[in-house]
C-alpha cells in the first residue's frame, strides 16, 4: 500500500512512519506548514519540529514533504480561536484542526498523491462494523484522542489509519527504541501549538480589539465587581477574578457563567457550577445518530471522564440529561457522545442546563 503519514516531528507519528515501512508499505512523510513561529522553537509544526520530521523520514528512508497550510489554519482554526473567546465561549483549537487540516486538506492531498490511506499519530481505533467504518478509542486511556475526532465520518475513516490505537505510550516509545529513532524519548507537545508564550490573553490582544470591561456579578444579579472583557474568562476560572479579598477563603468563589448578551460575567459557588445537562448544536455523527431517550456516556472536556447521560436530537440540536449533574459544562467546548467505547459522534455545547 501508499501510505501517506502525517509527520509533526513527535515520537507517535515517527513511530507511525517506521512501523509501516517496516511493514514494507511505500511511505510518504508530510509535515503541514501552519503557523509562522518567527524566531520561537515551540509548536508542533516550527521549524525545530520540521527538522526532527526530516530527520527521522532520511533515517528510515522515505521522501519527506512539508505543505504549507498557513492560510487556511489561520482563517478556520485561528479565527474561530478568536471569535468564540471574544463571544464568551472556550474553543476546542485541536477539533478543528483534526476536521479541517489533516482530516480535510492533509486527506486531499495524500488520495491527489495516489495513496490509499492517510495515517496519523492519534489514539484512536478505526474497526468495521459491517458495512460501515466505527471508530473506537484506544487502548491507552489516558493518551486516547477520540474527543477531538468526533466530526469524522465515514468517507474519511475508509481512508484513515491509526497504527497506535491498540498501544500504550510507553509501548510507543519502546517500538521507537527498536527503530533507533531519535525522537524515542522526546517530551510531548502539550497546550495550543500557536500560543508560543502560553498566554492567550495576549494572543487574542495581538488579533483584535479586547472585548469591552463590563459588571461582575453574582447569581442573583447583584454586582460585585467589574470584568476586563469576556474573553478573559472561562467557565469554572477561579483566580483572576479580582473580587475582593475580603471574600472568605473557605467560600471560593468560581465563574460560573458568561452572560455575553449582557457583557456580563456572572459568579458563585461550587454548587453553582453544576448542571443537569446541556444543549449542542453543530452536530456530526460517525455512522447514524442515536435514538431519542437513547443512553449515552457524554464526554464534556478532553480530560473528563465520560458519564451517562440521555440524547434528545431536535431540529438540529441535542438536549442532553445527565444521570448526575455534571461541573463546568462551558459552551464552546465539545461534547462528544460514546458507546462502550464507541464513537458516536458529538456537537458544540451551546448552553448549560442549571440544576
Amino acid at each position: 500500500m501508499r501510505i501517506v503519514v502525517a509527520m509533526s516531528g513527535g515520537v507517535d507519528s515517527s513511530t507511525v512512519a517506521a512501523m509501516l515501512k517496516n511493514e514494507g508499505h511505500e511511505v510518504i512523510g508530510i509535515t503541514m506548514q501552519l503557523w509562522d513561529y518567527g524566531e520561537s522553537s515551540g509548536g508542533c509544526c516550527s521549524a525545530d519540529e520540521v527538522r526532527d520530521a526530516r530527520a527521522v523520514a532520511n533515517g528510515i528512508g522515505i521522501p519527506h514533504y512539508v505543505a504549507n497550510y498557513m492560510e487556511p489554519f489561520k482563517k478556520t482554526v485561528v479565527s474561530d480561536f478568536v471569535d468564540k473567546y471574544r463571544s464568551g465561549r472556550t474553543p476546542v483549537p485541536c477539533t478543528l484542526c483534526n476536521q479541517f487540516m489533516k482530516f480535510d486538506l492533509l486527506l486531499k492531498r495524500a488520495r491527489e498523491l495516489g495513496a490509499d490511506a492517510l495515517a496519523t499519530g492519534h489514539y484512536a481505533q478505526v474497526r468495521t462494523e459491517g458495512t460501515d467504518r466505527a471508530l473506537f478509542k484506544g487502548v491507552d486511556n489516558k493518551k486516547d484522542q477520540t474527543y477531538f475526532l468526533f466530526t469524522l465520518k465515514q468517507n474519511e475513516l475508509r481512508n484513515l489509519m491509526f497504527p497506535l490505537g491498540d498501544s500504550t505510550k510507553e509501548q510507543v516509545r519502546e517500538k521507537a527504541r527498536t527503530f533507533g529513532l531519535g525522537v524515542a524519548e522526546k517530551p510531548e507537545s502539550m497546550g495550543v501549538c500557536f500560543l508560543t508564550g502560553g498566554n492567550y490573553r495576549n494572543f487574542l490582544l495581538s488579533k483584535a480589539d479586547p472585548s469591552p470591561r463590563g459588571e461582575m456579578v453574582d447569581t442573583a444579579g447583584n454586582k460585585v465587581g467589574g470584568h476586563e472583557g469576556v474573553h478573559s474568562y472561562t467557565v469554572g476560572q477561579r483566580k483572576g477574578l479580582g473580587i475582593p479579598t475580603s471574600a472568605p477563603e473557605s467560600d471560593p468563589v468560581y465563574v460560573v457563567k458568561i452572560d455575553e448578551k449582557n457583557n456580563r460575567v456572572v459568579v458563585g459557588g461550587e454548587s453553582d457550577l453544576y448542571s443537569k445537562g446541556l444543549v449542542a448544536d453543530g452536530l456530526s455523527w460517525v455512522r447514524s445518530a442515536p435514538a431519542n431517550g437513547t443512553l449515552v456516556q457524554a464526554k464534556i472536556r478532553h480530560r473528563h471522564t465520560e458519564k451517562d447521560a440521555t440524547v434528545d436530537i431536535s431540529n438540529g440540536e441535542a438536549n442532553v440529561s445527565f444521570t448526575n449533574p455534571q461541573r463546568a459544562v462551558t459552551p464552546g467546548q465539545a461534547v462528544v457522545f460514546y458507546n462502550k467505547g464507541e464513537v458516536l459522534g458529538g456537537g458544540w455545547i451551546k448552553q448549560a442546563l442549571p440544576v
